[in-house]
C-alpha cells in the first residue's frame, strides 16, 4: 500500500469521526478556595467545537488523495 492511500484513508476516517461528534469535549480542575488546609475544587467541562466545514474539508481531502493515488497507477 502506497503512503498516499493510508493518509487518504485516514483522513476519510477524521473527517467522519469530525460529522459525527462535531467538538472535542474536555474536563478541568480549578482551585475555587485555598486557605490554609481547605482546599475546593470544581470540575468544568469545556468543549472545543469542530465546525462541520472541518469535517467537510478533511473528508473531501481524503477522497481526492485516493482519486489522484488511484489514476498515477
Amino acid at each position: 500500500m502506497k503512503i498516499t492511500t493510508i493518509i487518504a484513508i485516514i483522513l476519510i476516517a477524521i473527517g467522519i469521526v469530525a460529522f459525527g461528534y462535531q467538538g472535542i469535549t474536555y474536563t478541568t480542575r480549578e482551585k475555587i478556595v485555598d486557605i490554609g488546609s481547605l482546599e475546593m475544587t470544581a470540575e468544568k467541562t469545556r468543549t472545543l467545537p469542530l465546525p462541520p466545514i472541518v469535517g467537510g474539508l478533511t473528508l473531501a481531502g481524503g477522497i481526492v488523495l485516493l482519486v489522484m493515488g488511484r489514476k498515477k497507477e
